[in-house]
Formats: structure tokens, C-alpha cells, sequence
């Protein structure tokens, strides 16, 4: 069964077997406007600029591109967490990052405030041997680099301003599904 979505007239995404209804809530990544859009029930709920991976998309491992197709929010970390606060593995460090808010491009990439991670829901597309977006750890999640915000910036996640991550994370819950598209 294949489900499609329509907004306003344009078709944004199709769903293979996922699930068994149209969801009323999902998120959308659009790689080419480097937006992600929180959508319900055919309404753009909130619209933030993001950042995708500096290399391109793609989902083969060690490849550091942003994969396409449909995921779903598998877990979510962070609660309660300061603005700023450093993840290692998922893992709080107690660190909290100085935010940069110009073109300053850290040797390190940081994952910052919420960490939404991502498991792909397309065998051989971002499921699988070679191209699973859970093994690749891809992340929606706040980056201290937030000046390059709104264009290619990641290593494969998508990157969000910390508080936009925080507002997300809020209104979303493990399930939700995520398109990433071109």
C-alpha cells in the first residue's frame, strides 16, 4: 500500500507500508531549501532553516552525506538540558559549547541541546547493510555552529539552532515520522 501526501495541491512525499493512515503530524526536510517543516494535518505547523550535510545526500556509510526517503524518530535525548549543552554518544556531557553565530566552521562538530536520532524506514535506501541511517547515528540536533544555519554545513545531520532544536523536540514524539527530501 502506498499512501500519498498532498499539500496545497503538491505532492511532497509518499509513504511505502508504514503505517496503516495518513499521519496527521510529520516532519519534512527539504535538502535543496535547507528547511524542515513540522506538518499536521495538511498545515505547516512550524518552518525552521536547517543544515544538511556540507558533502551532499546520499546513505551509504562513511560517506558523511545526509540520507533521503522516510525515517521516524526512534528516541529522543536531551530533556531538560541547557542551551548549549554537549552530547558524546548520546551521552550529556555537563559541557555547555559557546554558540557562534557567524560563519565560524569548528574543526569539531558538535552535537548540542537535543538529539532527535533518526532510524530509516527504506531497505536499501536508509535500511540495511551499507546504508542504515541508525548505524550512521543520523541526528536531528542542535550545533554550536549556528551562523550556518540555512545552508550545507553537517556531517550528516540535520543541524537546527539550538532553540529551535528545543522547541521541536517539545512538540514532537518518538514515532514521528521524517521525510528528507531533495
Amino acid at each position: 500500500m502506498k499512501v500519498f501526501i498532498i499539500i496545497s495541491g503538491l505532492l511532497i512525499c509518499s509513504l511505502s507500508a508504514y503505517s496503516q493512515e495518513q499521519p496527521n503530524k510529520f516532519i519534512k526536510v527539504s535538502v535543496t531549501e535547507q528547511k524542515l517543516y513540522l506538518i499536521e494535518d495538511d498545515q505547516t505547523l512550524k518552518q525552521y532553516s536547517v543544515s544538511t550535510s556540507v558533502y551532499g545526500i546520499g546513505s551509504e556509510a562513511g560517506s558523511n552525506k545526509t540520507p533521503l526517503g522516510t525515517h521516524k524518530v526512534i528516541s529522543k535525548f536531551g530533556d531538560g538540558a541547557p542551551l548549549g549543552t554537549i552530547f558524546r554518544s548520546r551521552i550529556n556531557t555537563g559541557r555547555v559549547a559557546k554558540i557562534y553565530t557567524d560563519d565560524t566552521d569548528l574543526e569539531d562538530d558538535d552535537v548540542t541541546t537535543r538529539i532527535l536520532r533518526l532510524t530509516g524506514l527504506e531497505p536499501g535506501k536508509n535500511k540495511g547493510s551499507g546504508v542504515d541511517s541508525f548505524s550512521r547515528y543520523i541526528y536531528i540536533h542542535g550545533t554550536p555552529e549556528e551562523g550556518l544555519i540555512g545552508k550545507p554545513a553537517s556531517h550528516g545531520c540535520i543541524r537546527m539552532k539550538n532553540a529551535d532544536v528545543v522547541e521541536l523536540y517539545d512538540l514532537v514524539s518518538e514515532e514521528t515520522l521524517v521525510m528528507i527530501e531533495r
